[in-house]
């Protein structure tokens, strides 16, 4: 008889976290003094098959905090003009409010304790949405402060490749470098990363468990 295949929950795939890839524009790399200039945010869902998906992008250009630095440099690798007056930019606490209110419903409907930051280094993104939370005094941020998904090692056990464009390409995803370092497009590519990889293991527990092996956890398989 074959086995029969539990799809699991996306809350119990991930320990009670929900992926949420993030990433932001910034004017440098210090995210307690340079400023946060672009955020976007994808939630991860999961199909009643068991593979994850990504939601459509949620976005905001950002005003620079009071007294923000922005180095010239990275304008120029993100193309960010902040004086641009059609940017539409939000002030920081009116951003996280953008982007945190889809994670929040997304969390509770996925009945997942948190929001868990995926990234492509990711703990850079980490940091500067935790000082954003931190100047804003924000109360509500869904997402864990430290623990992280980082795709820059997920790509590397996959594909051998760490570098975002370069692990795209080695997933078969379409890269377009003109394109990159924008939030939006950034966010969109890994998100298809990540649930490319995720899904890829999937496949491999399925073939597994089709051929009689046991793939289920050390501690489940003990008590059986």
């Amino acid at each position: 008889m074959p086995s029969i295949i539990r799809v699991p929950r996306i809350a119990e795939r991930f320990r009670g976290f929900l992926p949420v890839v993030v990433d932001v524009e910034t004017g440098g790399f210090d995210s307690e003094r340079d400023a946060l200039l672009e955020i976007a945010v994808i939630v991860i869902r999961m199909d009643a098959e068991g593979f994850v998906y990504p939601e459509p992008v949620v976005s905001t250009h950002v005003t620079a905090f009071p007294g923000a630095n922005i180095d010239p440099r990275s304008l120029e690798i993100t193309g960010i003009d902040p004086d641009h007056p059609f940017r539409n930019a939000l002030e920081e606490r009116a951003a996280l409010d953008h982007v945190f209110a889809p994670v929040r419903k997304a969390a509770r409907e996925s009945d997942c304790q948190r929001a868990i930051l995926v990234g492509h280094n990711a703990a850079f993104d980490l940091g500067f949405l935790n000082a954003a939370v931190r100047r804003t005094g924000h109360k509500r941020n869904p997402f864990h402060p430290f623990s992280n998904f980082d795709t820059v090692t997920l790509a590397g056990l996959a594909y051998g490749q760490t570098v975002l464009g370069r692990a795209i390409a080695a997933a078969g995803i379409e890269w377009d470098q003109a394109q990159a370092h924008s939030a939006v497009y950034d966010t969109e590519r890994t998100a298809e990363l990540f649930c490319r990889i995720v899904n890829r293991w999937k496949q491999m527990e399925d073939i597994a468990i089709a051929h009689g092996l046991d793939v289920r956890p050390i501690e489940i398989a003990e008590q059986a």
